[in-house]
């Protein structure tokens, strides 16, 4: 069992900068959490400090109901994951693997079942007597995850394990990683900038910004309902669509278009008439139609879709800048004229940038 509860945890420098405000999360046994936002948001900060390798400014970090706030990082039965593997290269696979087993003198018969068993667990039985020269960058992740794994830790902690990992090495590490946290059942923090790990990984995922929790969530919660414009706009790919807009009488009146307003968007925009607001549509949510004229810019073919990018309003000089992901493989020319309409929109204060909810 291993449930970790941050609770108000800030991170203040000597210098009086604050990287982390007010972090709090409290993460079920098993849960595989992903910290995801920008460079320099403060996820790697927060993890850094979950591990103890960062104090604590404020708050107190609770492990299955204890504090160890102020508990040293090699008391805190926490394994981390790096980015740059940390392997020794002197070493062979199993003595890497076997090493922090070894430093506790544990008996010899034990921590050679212990690699072994992780070895099977992550195909790296044949590599046990190479060295980590030997491995692509892939097979040395494994091996920095299997030195983990030995440890048998309460939490394990990975610190954007596959940034320098190729696209094909990525897709394939981030597999074995969700097949792991399935068959360990195992308490994971995991801190990417990469959307698309975050969206695959995660039970919850928690978006973060200059420091500030952003939202915490499922995945499609943050798909689907992203609790405000920088959610909106960090989670998807392509991102959303964004533009300001003056809510009207049954439409929404943009430079260079007017989008229909259901019965159902009426209601929820009722308090907003004749106001500005922030209007988000993203781009799978976007087919052809009679709505809205766009010139195109340029398109781009990727097999089962297509993405047009271009000005809505019929003008190369419109203001306002779309991109649609079509369904189907679509040829378009620069200039040319399509209609389009929006099958699913979401709505943004301009003040708070906050989404503005359908009350209950």
């Amino acid at each position: 069992m291993a449930e970790l509860s941050l609770q108000h945890i800030d991170k203040i420098y000597d210098n009086n900068v604050q990287a982390v405000f007010d972090f709090n999360l409290d993460v079920k046994d098993g849960e595989l959490i992903v910290l995801v936002g920008p460079s320099g948001c403060g996820k790697s900060t927060t993890l850094r400090m979950v591990a103890g390798l960062e104090d604590i400014s404020r708050g107190h970090l609770l492990l299955d109901g204890r504090d160890i706030t102020q508990t040293p990082a090699k008391d805190r039965d926490m394994a981390m994951v790096f980015q740059n593997y940390a392997l020794y290269g002197h070493m062979t696979i199993y003595e890497n693997m076997a090493f922090s087993l070894t430093l506790r003198k544990e008996n010899p018969n034990v921590i050679h079942k212990k690699v072994l068993a992780a070895a099977e667990i992550l195909g790296l039985t044949s590599q046990l007597n190479k060295k980590p020269s030997q491995l692509s960058g892939g097979q040395r992740q494994r091996v920095a995850m299997g030195r983990s794994i030995v440890r048998n830790p309460k939490v394990f902690l990975f610190d954007e394990p596959l940034s320098n990992l190729d696209a094909k090495l990525r897709g394939a590490t981030r597999r074995e990683i969700l097949l792991l946290h399935k068959r360990l059942n195992a308490t994971m923090l995991y801190v990417t900038h990469d959307q698309t790990e975050a969206l695959t990984l995660a039970d919850r995922i928690v978006c973060m910004s200059m420091g500030h929790v952003q939202q915490v969530g499922t995945p499609l919660e943050l798909y689907d309902k992203p609790a405000n414009t920088f959610v909106a706009g960090f989670i998807g790919l392509p991102p959303m669509n964004t533009w300001h807009v003056t809510v009207r009488e049954g439409y929404l009146e943009g430079k260079g278009f007017k989008a229909p307003l259901t019965e159902d968007e009426r209601g929820i925009l009722s308090s907003y008439a004749g106001k500005e607001i922030i209007l988000g549509v993203r781009p799978e949510n976007i087919s052809l139609g009679d709505e809205i004229l766009v010139k195109v810019i340029n398109s781009e073919n990727l097999g089962m879709n297509t993405l047009m990018y271009g000005h809505m309003g019929g003008s190369q000089n419109a203001d306002h800048k779309v991109a649609a992901k079509l369904k189907g493989w679509m040829e378009y020319q620069n200039g040319e004229d399509v209609q389009i309409r929006f099958d699913r929109k979401h709505f943004f204060d301009i003040e708070t940038t906050n989404a503005i909810r359908k009350e209950a």
